[in-house]
């Protein structure tokens, strides 16, 4: 498990007024449920005022929902899921799928998109990066910091 190296969690500085939808899936409901609230925790620390949540059923649908919620009034996207590998080639396609397209979605779009789907081999890894208690990792809270702080970013430079 990598975790070393990643900036410290903490609060994006000019990240209040953003508008930022999460999109979550819907499997693995305790590892989903630890990284919505890791989502919901980094905006709140952010003081994200314009925020709201998306379920999908799966990661299979993230990209499409991002893809749409894209067109819309958003400064930022968090995609949410998880995709644990079974004994058929089913993890490689729905994670190459999901992967491809969330990239596709913030480069056609201009809109970031944090990646906080996680491909594991097992639930224990899953769990361990979850951000529950006992976890290793919060890679719910990393991927929407790291979707603010690019948002940001591309807003500061917009700007004369």
């Amino acid at each position: 498990m990598s975790g070393s190296g990643a900036p410290a969690a903490g609060a994006v500085a000019g990240a209040g007024q953003l508008r930022v939808v999460v999109v979550a899936a819907q499997w693995h409901t305790q590892v989903m449920d630890g990284l919505l609230d890791g989502a919901i925790r980094a905006l709140k620390d952010s003081s994200v005022a314009h925020a709201r949540v998306v379920r999908v059923p799966g990661a299979f649908e993230l990209p499409v929902a991002a893809a749409r919620l894209a067109r819309g009034n958003v400064d930022a996207i968090v995609a949410l899921g998880v995709v644990i590998r079974g004994g058929t080639p089913h993890f490689d396609y729905v994670c190459k799928a999901a992967t491809d397209g969330l990239t596709q979605v913030s480069v056609a779009s201009g809109v970031p998109v944090g990646f906080g789907l996680l491909t594991c081999d097992d639930e224990q890894q899953a769990l361990d990066r979850a951000g529950l208690p006992g976890s290793s990792e919060d890679k719910g809270y990393e991927a929407t910091q790291a979707a603010l702080e690019t948002a940001v970013t591309l807003l500061d430079d917009a700007r004369p």
